[in-house]
C-alpha cells in the first residue's frame, strides 16, 4: 500500500511538472455543403456520404491546425451534416455516441461499438495529427415507448459535442439543452449536463450555441465547476445591435473570465458568420465575413488559466453606479423597440454630456464626448430592465450606447452595420442586480474594438485612448440577471 502511494504521488507530481502554462487553440470556421430539403428520409450510405464531404474540408483544417503547433481544435455546430431536418430525416445521420466513460478509441477499436463510420473518422483525425479535436455530430439513444417521456418513435436524439484527446479517445460527450427555435429533430436532455474534462493545459468545459444565453449549464461550468476555457460550438445567426457572434462571444469571454474558443458555421445566407479565440487578458483573432462563402482557420496562444493572470480582477458591477444619484437627466427621453424589448433611450443632441436614464429602479449613467458628429446619424443611450421573450426567454439589464438606423427615432435598436461619428471618450456604468453583466463595444462594419476600452473595478466601460480612430457603432452593458428566469422551460 506504502508503495502504491508513492508511485501515485511520483505520477501527480510528474503530471503537474508537466502542465503547460499556455496552449495553442484553433477554431474552424465551415461553410457546411448542405443536404437537401426533403421530408423523405435518405439512405445511410447518402447521409454518410454528405457527411464525408464536410469531414474531408474539416480534416485539412486538422491538418493545417496541427502543422502549426495547435493543442486542440474547435468545429462548428452543424458542421457534419447542416440543418434542413425533420425529426424523420435526421435518422441517417445519428450515431450512438457512448458514455467517455467507457475508454473508447474508435481509431483503434473500430468495431467495439457496432457501426460508428463518423466517430471513427473523427478519432483518426485527433489520433494521426496528435490533436484534441472538438466536433459536432447526433447521437441516438433508444428508449421504451412505455416510459415516462420516450417520443413516440421510440428513440432520443440529441444534439451532441464530442472531443477526442490526441490519442483519439472519446473523453467528453455533451447532450445541447438549450434548444433553438427549429431543432425539431432534436430532443431536449432531462437535466442539463455539466461536462468537463482535464488537460494538460486547463481545465476546460463544454456548451453548445443557445447555451450560452443562459445559467445551465454555461455559467454553472465557470462559477461551480472553476473551468478554465469554454470550448464552443455554434451555429450563430448575427443580430445587431447586440448580439453578433463576435461581439457577444467575446463578451462573455471577458465578462466570465475565462478563454472561449467560438467556432460557428459560415452561411451569409442566415446570417452566420464570426468566430473567435477569445480570452479576457489580451488581443485575440477572429474572424466575420458575409462576403464569401469559405471556410476560415484561426489559431492563437492563449493562457491556460486566465484568471491567474496579473491583468485579470473581479468587478463589482454596480459599485460605481450606486453612489449617483438615480435621477434621470434631460428633456429628450423617448420609448424604443430594440428586439422586441421596450427601452427607454436619451438622444444625445451634444458633442458631450452626461446623462442617465432609469427603468423599474435600474439606472444606467454616461459620460462622453465626441471627436466628430455627422449631422445626419443620430446616436442614443438606452435602459431595459425586463424579461425578454422573443426567440427564448430570459430577463436582461441592459445600458447601452447605440447609433439608430436613420434620423427616425423609431430606428434606434433596428440593425445598423455602418457609422462616421467618432467619440474620444465614454464611460458607461449601470446599478446591477446581477454580477453577470457582458461588456461590448462595437466598431463600424462590424470590427471588435480590440485593445481600445477596458472595464474598471467598480464596474465602469471606459474608452482608452485608440477609440478616436474609429467610427462607433455601439458600446454596451449588457446585463443577465439569471435568477429572474422562468424556471420553467
Amino acid at each position: 500500500m506504502v508503495t502504491a502511494r508513492i508511485i501515485l504521488s511520483i505520477l501527480l507530481w510528474a503530471s503537474n511538472c508537466q502542465a503547460l502554462d499556455t496552449f495553442i487553440g484553433a477554431v474552424y470556421e465551415h461553410a457546411v455543403i448542405l443536404p437537401d430539403e426533403t421530408t423523405t428520409p435518405i439512405s445511410t450510405r447518402e447521409a454518410l456520404n454528405l457527411m464525408n464531404k464536410n469531414m474531408d474540408i474539416l480534416e485539412e483544417a486538422v491538418k493545417t491546425a496541427a502543422q502549426q503547433g495547435a493543442h486542440l481544435i474547435v468545429t462548428p455546430e452543424d458542421g457534419i451534416y447542416g440543418w434542413r431536418f425533420t425529426r424523420k430525416t435526421i435518422y441517417p445521420f445519428l450515431e450512438d455516441i457512448p458514455d467517455p466513460a467507457v475508454n473508447w478509441i474508435p481509431c483503434s477499436d473500430p468495431e467495439r461499438f457496432g457501426g460508428a463510420p463518423v466517430q471513427i473518422r473523427l478519432s483518426c483525425m485527433a489520433k494521426h495529427n496528435s490533436i484534441y479535436l472538438v466536433a459536432n455530430i447526433g447521437d441516438k439513444k433508444l428508449c421504451n415507448k412505455s416510459d415516462v417521456g420516450c417520443p413516440d418513435d421510440g428513440q432520443y436524439n440529441y444534439n451532441t459535442a464530442v472531443v477526442y484527446d490526441s490519442s483519439g479517445k472519446l473523453i467528453a460527450r455533451y447532450h445541447k439543452y438549450n434548444l433553438f427555435l427549429g431543432e425539431v429533430q432534436f430532443n431536449v436532455p432531462k437535466e442539463p449536463e455539466i461536462v468537463t474534462f482535464d488537460t494538460p493545459f486547463g481545465k476546460f468545459g463544454i456548451f453548445i450555441c443557445f447555451d450560452i444565453l443562459f445559467y445551465n449549464p454555461a455559467v454553472a461550468l465557470v462559477v461551480e465547476h472553476n473551468v478554465d476555457t469554454i470550448i464552443f460550438p455554434t451555429a450563430w445567426m448575427n443580430l445587431l445591435p447586440h448580439l453578433t457572434a463576435i461581439e457577444f462571444h467575446s463578451a462573455w469571454a471577458m465578462g466570465m473570465g475565462v478563454n472561449l474558443l467560438s467556432a460557428n458555421t459560415h452561411n451569409t445566407n442566415n446570417r452566420m458568420t464570426g468566430s473567435g479565440i477569445f480570452s479576457p487578458d489580451k488581443v485575440v483573432p477572429y474572424y466575420y465575413n458575409m462576403n464569401n462563402e469559405s471556410g476560415h482557420l484561426l489559431i492563437s496562444e492563449l493562457n491556460s488559466q486566465p484568471r491567474n493572470s496579473s491583468t485579470y480582477f473581479p468587478i463589482t458591477w454596480n459599485l460605481y453606479a450606486s453612489q449617483i444619484e438615480n435621477s434621470p437627466s434631460g428633456n429628450n427621453i423617448f420609448n424604443g423597440q430594440l428586439f422586441a424589448d421596450e427601452y427607454t433611450f436619451i438622444e444625445l443632441k451634444e458633442m458631450h454630456g452626461e446623462y442617465s436614464t432609469c427603468q423599474n429602479e435600474f439606472c444606467c449613467h454616461l459620460k462622453y464626448s465626441m471627436a466628430e458628429k455627422h449631422s445626419d446619424e443620430v446616436y442614443v443611450f438606452g435602459v431595459f430592465n425586463g424579461l425578454h421573450i422573443v426567440e427564448g426567454e430570459y430577463y436582461l439589464q441592459v445600458c447601452t450606447m447605440l447609433k439608430c438606423q436613420s434620423m427616425d427615432f423609431k430606428s434606434c435598436g433596428e440593425s445598423v452595420e455602418t457609422a462616421a461619428t467618432r467619440f474620444d471618450f465614454f464611460s458607461i456604468s449601470g446599478n446591477f442586480s446581477t454580477s453577470f453583466v457582458f461588456p461590448e463595444v462595437l466598431l463600424t462594419d462590424i470590427h471588435l474594438a480590440a485593445d481600445m476600452f477596458q472595464v474598471l473595478k467598480d464596474g465602469r466601460l471606459i474608452s482608452k485612448s485608440g477609440i478616436s480612430v474609429h467610427p462607433l457603432l455601439s458600446a454596451t452593458l449588457f446585463g443577465r440577471w439569471y435568477e429572474k428566469d422562468p424556471t420553467s422551460k
